[in-house]
């Protein structure tokens, strides 16, 4: 039986929806291919810095009837009658993929002559072998497929599956998963704190392809109207939360976030080494007035001093990831500086890359952060836990060696990860998470629902110079404020060269710096917020929403009979 055919007269009806879900259901070769690429393409205009979500309508009902207009062969194995479902969602991928991720290139050139040759790799390779997922996507939910409006809850249901798989399979890289196209603005990020961004691909997949269910006859209302559901309760849920959250600070406490704005090309040499310090030295010294908690309600006299019943203010200062051009343990003449440079009460929150080990053969080096106090003392360090491969460390090291291929991190035997991840406490403040770089994309490995765990908030130190003004950062940026949205926290960002910011629990920013400015930011720190049903559970709430999709599915696969063939 066609696909056409099980629509129930699609081409007959007249209807402008109906001929074109006829007109896609019957493209071949290359334009079908072409058809999937594109429509993968468009979809990465929902994500930063474009921001546009209402492309989703468009390439989400596409995917639904490209795989409704798959064809099968019923003398053929099972197996190979899905080839053509999996080519589908894997054009689709791709096209998602090198769309979203075309900016991995960039870093390749930051040292060209040694990595330039590994670009196609990173710009088309890496999202061939992302495009993977989504292709399983496409079969999983052919397996479920009807002939009714109720198959877009199988294929939410296959997509929130494999997201979830990404971002954990190999090390995981859930870069720009689904339910980011869900998130542009804090009003529609709340939901991640109930379900994550699982849930919210769940919720993206739904309703961006409800669209399609237009041109079907069984179960449109139904599939319609839970669409139309989802999407209100989003909207106004997130309105709710914001609307009855106001931002709060926490009393008589700064943070002051430095962007040095520093090139790649110039962070590690010696020449620039001296230069590079100086900068972090002389943005830390601009301050705020004298009593001044900026961001926040603070009595204060007409000259700007402090009341004398206002607490003395602490300030945290903040540096980036490998802010430091050496190693800081090697060069007290830096420290002694950084004492002199630290007026009391305050500490400094710095990325810096840490020597552990007796000799230059058995010693490891970690990317860590470091917490320096005003006389100058390195009170605590933490390192990154979750490194990056082929950027930080390299996978099957001796063999890809052989190969020719190194990492990027110019760093002999490349970084180690760190033991454990826990918070960093500190007097006369909340507590902080030190996420280093991408570890913050990973919301699943914080620990943040219970008191002895959850801190007061996160600081993410990165460095995004690699990628230069292209998508990259805008979209690291959009990964974290999920994560702090998610968990309930406020998130202190310093980002090399951008995008720095300082936002409350609920995503809404209190002070920040652009990508490629050169400044320094100083605001009252956000309070954190009420641990979140994600921060308290984690992916329960999306695995309940994921068991409804699934069922109805699988429901509606049974009352129909309808054959894979």
């Amino acid at each position: 039986m066609s696909a056409i055919s099980r629509r129930g007269g699609l081409l007959g009806e007249g209807r402008l929806l109906d001929r074109l879900a006829g007109r896609v259901l019957l493209v071949a070769g290359w334009r079908r291919a072409l058809l999937t690429f594109v429509a993968g393409a468009l979809a990465t205009l929902a994500l930063p810095p474009f921001n546009f979500p209402a492309i989703g309508f468009v390439s989400f009902p596409l995917l639904v009837w490209l795989i409704d207009g798959a064809a099968f062969d019923p003398g053929r194995s099972l197996p190979r009658r899905l080839m053509p479902v999996f080519a589908t969602g894997w054009l689709f991928g791709f096209g998602y993929f090198v769309a979203g991720l075309w900016w991995l290139g960039a870093a390749m050139l930051v040292d060209a002559a040694e990595f330039a040759i590994f670009i196609p790799l990173a710009v088309l390779g890496l999202p061939a072998i992302l495009a993977v997922y989504y292709g399983v996507a496409a079969v999983l939910a052919r397996l479920l497929w009807s002939d009714s409006a109720y198959r877009i809850f199988a294929l939410a249901a296959a997509f929130g599956f494999v997201e979830y798989l990404r971002a954990f399979l190999f090390t995981g890289f859930p870069w720009n998963e689904i339910g980011v196209m869900a998130a542009p603005v804090p009003l529609l990020m709340q939901t991640a704190g109930l379900v994550g961004v699982h849930g919210l691909t769940l919720l993206a997949v739904l309703v961006f392809s409800a669209p399609a269910v237009l041109a079907d006859r069984r179960g449109r209302a139904a599939t319609l109207a839970v669409a139309a559901a989802l999407l209100v309760f989003h909207v106004g849920f997130g309105a709710w939360r914001l609307a009855t959250h106001p931002t709060e600070f926490v009393e008589a406490v700064n943070v002051r976030v430095v962007q040095p704005n520093i090139e790649q090309t110039q962070k590690w040499e010696d020449s620039q080494a001296e230069t590079i310090f100086d900068r972090h030295i002389r943005l830390t010294e601009t301050r705020a007035e004298p009593g001044e908690i900026i961001g926040a309600t603070a009595p204060a006299d007409a000259a700007g001093t402090a009341e004398p019943d206002v607490p003395a203010i602490r300030t945290l200062v903040i540096w980036p990831e490998s802010a430091f051009p050496f190693l800081l343990t090697e060069r007290p003449d830096a420290i002694a500086r950084i004492a002199d440079t630290l007026l009391p009460g305050e500490t400094l929150i710095a990325g810096a890359a840490r020597l552990e080990g007796p000799d230059d053969v058995s010693s490891r080096v970690y990317n860590s952060v470091y917490v320096i106090d005003d006389n100058g003392e390195i009170i605590d360090a933490r390192d990154k836990v979750h490194l990056v491969p082929f950027g930080e460390y390299l996978p099957f090291q001796t063999f890809l060696e052989g190969l020719g291929v190194s990492q990027l991190a110019d760093m002999p035997g490349g970084f180690s990860p760190g033991a454990v991840r826990s918070r960093v406490p500190l007097e006369g403040a909340p507590s902080f998470l030190p996420l280093v770089c991408y570890e913050i994309i990973f919301p699943g490995e914080i620990d943040a629902g219970s008191p002895q765990t959850r801190p007061g908030f996160l600081v993410n130190d990165t460095n995004d110079a690699w990628y230069g003004a292209t998508p990259g950062p805008y979209q690291h940026l959009r990964l974290a404020e999920l994560t702090s949205v998610a968990l309930g926290l406020p998130l202190v960002r310093s980002a090399n060269t951008g995008i720095s910011v300082v936002n409350d629990a609920y995503g809404r920013q209190v002070g920040g710096l652009a990508l490629g400015s050169t400044g320094t930011v100083e605001v009252a720190l956000p309070e954190a917020g009420a641990p979140t049903a994600y921060a308290l559970f984690g992916n329960v709430p999306f695995w309940l929403a994921w068991t409804a999709a699934l069922a109805i599915g699988l429901l509606s696969r049974a009352r129909m009979h309808v054959r894979i063939d």
